[in-house]
């Protein structure tokens, strides 16, 4: 195996929890895993026996019935049918008393911690409130416009303790944005912030969350949150903070069926309304439980950080990492104010042990010169990257410039299912520009347009089989049609995800894009990812985006960069990224077109926005540009469009 980047060591290997788990699996089934992937290949050939010993290893607190599979069909499948738990209590019952559960960072706030004694009792406090005074019943949701604040979580904890459904979105969104998205699921109760600062400036909220209020009929009960102290408070509300110190009896704890309601998410809302994503307590939970502790080894020991918000579905991940007793570092702000190393000096002070982010933000770091081994960082043992595929170029700056005895997990999955189908484990060595595996009991593969598995080629990215993390719907959607044309349609009884990847022999796994926007020149199809890496190579090219134009019966390729300052797009630099893709890739991914464009457009979630573009250059209006975090630059590309329709 070439490029290894890190190779665990026989005393990593016996004391983590995955060890620990393979043991009593093994027993189970009459088994031994020599490696990670026989592992993986018998928690799909014995589906069943790895999700029931995934429950009694982690903990569960519940019952699990004696059906662990019923109906096995996509979709529909029928998880743990006589199942019963409460998703808050399982993630408050680990944590110590006195142990810190949170960890509040803040551009708008001084830094704060909550032990889980204190989190347990703010979270009953409003639980109670929510039942008393607000009416709230299993079944109804609950809506925060907050950032990753405790706040947030404890909002979350308090509404799924009682069986509602929760939903939240970050306060940069503004009213269409959050209208879209909360208008559709009818609130009862909204929670929200005044406003928020980022990069050292803020922002009122204020009239969005009267707007709303006023807007979505269903909400008869405002509970404000004092973010910018410096501003007054929502009018007509109660303030969270009042309502935690009081001392109302804690509501009995309730357990639901496995599939109840949990949370509703929103998909990126790029091609029209946001759709709704609803998941279910249990497949959260167990989901959750083997990614945090069996994947990433989380234990009651780690200090545990995402830079995220509360509108990606991250965010959900972070705060599941209470299930395995940690201490959840919150962070609320920009994650290079005030210097571009801020965050990797939070991970020297707080000594993180799992430092997750996007892949977006370790290249930025790669080109800003950012070098984090400068800090301290003695207790890092795993550093977690998302969002879109990590350049082989990132991984290397990661082990030369972060440490060299970490772990690298590149993870991929995606709102759809709150969570994974591939990424990192503790057993596997890390691979320059390759995630490591799918995940245990995600039968994942690469199918081509007829629906055969290849290796080591460009294909779908499909899971053959249930898993109990796929949604139990769509909200609003009773005969499930929108459910099964987003992921069934394609392949029959198969769920495609969506994103183009490549599987090599040994597992291992290369995203290349999503397959909506797979470029299709001369019938051939490539995945967006492939340019990207090569162009990122190239030091005067700080972003970039690649999209397909019409042109006849054929599809053009057209690159967009954002240059270095003062750095020009002339023929030698274009001429440059030309033989750079041609090189490392094929003739057919070298651009047509390549044009400097001030900024490239990205989700709230930090993804770039190709579809959007590829609208406008088809002639269309884009779907929906309540989506992006700076819908603004799209006039830009509305004016390329027009001057290549012009030639």
């Amino acid at each position: 195996m070439t490029d290894v980047l890190f190779q665990p060591t026989p005393t990593a290997l016996a004391q983590c929890q995955l060890t620990a788990f393979a043991t009593e699996f093994g027993q189970r089934i009459g088994q031994d895993f020599p490696n990670y992937a026989s592992l993986h290949q018998a928690s799909i050939d014995h589906l069943d026996t790895f999700w029931h010993t995934l429950w009694d290893t982690s903990g569960v607190i519940g019952e699990p019935g004696d059906i662990v599979l019923g109906q096995r069909t996509m979709p529909g499948a029928q998880w743990f049918p006589k199942a019963t738990l409460n998703f808050a209590e399982n993630l408050l019952a680990i944590g110590q008393a006195e142990h810190i559960a949170l960890i509040n960072v803040s551009e708008s706030r001084p830094d704060s911690t909550l032990s889980y004694a204190q989190l347990r009792q703010q979270v009953m406090q409003l639980a109670a409130y929510l039942k008393q005074e607000c009416g709230i019943r299993a079944g109804d949701r609950v809506c925060a416009y907050l950032g990753n604040t405790p706040e947030a979580i404890i909002g979350m904890l308090a509404t799924t303790y009682l069986g509602a459904t929760w939903s939240s979105a970050s306060p940069d969104f503004g009213f269409e944005g959050a209208y879209d998205r909360f208008g559709q699921i009818e609130p009862t109760v909204l929670i929200a912030g005044n406003g928020y600062r980022y990069g050292g400036k803020d922002f009122d909220r204020r009239d969005v969350v009267n707007a709303l209020r006023e807007k979505i009929s269903s909400v008869r009960h405002l509970i404000s949150v004092s973010i910018l102290t410096n501003l007054d408070d929502l009018p007509d509300a109660v303030n969270l903070a009042d309502i935690v110190i009081q001392d109302r009896p804690a509501p009995e704890c309730v357990r639901f069926p496995f599939n109840h309601p949990l949370y509703i998410l929103f998909s990126s809302g790029t091609t029209g309304k946001p759709k709704c994503i609803m998941h279910g307590a249990g497949g959260t939970l167990l989901q959750h439980m083997k990614e945090l502790r069996l994947h990433g080894d989380i234990s009651e020991q780690s200090v545990f950080f995402y830079f995220t918000t509360t509108g990606w579905m991250m965010w959900n991940w972070l705060a599941s990492g209470l299930v395995t007793g940690a201490t959840l570092v919150l962070y609320d702000g920009n994650p290079m104010y005030p210097a571009t190393d801020s965050l990797w000096a939070l991970a020297e002070k707080y000594r993180f042990t799992h430092f997750g982010t996007s892949a977006k933000y370790l290249s930025a770091c790669r080109k800003m010169g950012v070098n984090p081994a400068q800090d301290d960082l003695s207790a890092l043992r795993v550093v977690f990257s998302t969002g879109s595929p990590l350049a082989p170029e990132d991984f290397a700056w990661a082990y030369q410039n972060i440490k060299k005895d970490m772990m690298l997990h590149s993870i991929s999955g995606g709102t759809d299912i709150v969570s994974c189908f591939v990424g990192g484990n503790p057993w596997s060595p890390v691979v320059t520009g390759k995630i490591q595996a799918a995940n245990l009991g995600m039968a994942v593969e690469s199918w081509d347009d007829d629906g055969h598995r290849v290796i080591d080629q460009r294909g779908e990215l499909v899971c053959t089989q249930p898993a109990p993390c796929m949604p139990i719907g769509f909200w609003q959607d009773p005969d499930q049609a929108r459910y099964k044309a987003a992921y069934f349609e394609r392949f029959p009884g198969v769920w495609a995800h969506g994103d183009f990847c490549a599987i090599d022999a040994q597992g291992q796994v290369v995203i290349l894009g999503r397959s909506d926007t797979t470029l299709n020149p001369g019938g051939v199809r490539i995945g967006t990812a492939e340019i990207y890496r090569q162009v990122e190579l190239i030091d005067a090219v700080t972003d970039s985006l690649v999209v397909g134009r019409p042109v006849d019966d054929d599809m053009e390729v057209i690159l967009f960069v954002v240059l270095q300052e003062g750095v020009i797009l002339g023929e030698d630099l274009k001429a440059q990224l030309r033989k750079q893709i041609r090189t490392n890739t094929t003739p057919r991914h070298v651009p047509a077109h390549i044009m400097a464009v001030s900024a490239i457009p990205y989700t709230r979630s930090g993804k770039k926005v190709e579809l959007a573009v590829t609208e406008i250059l088809r002639g269309e209006s884009p779907k929906n540009v309540t989506a992006l975090a700076n819908a603004d630059v799209l006039a830009e590309y509305q004016h390329i469009a027009e001057s290549l329709n012009r030639t």
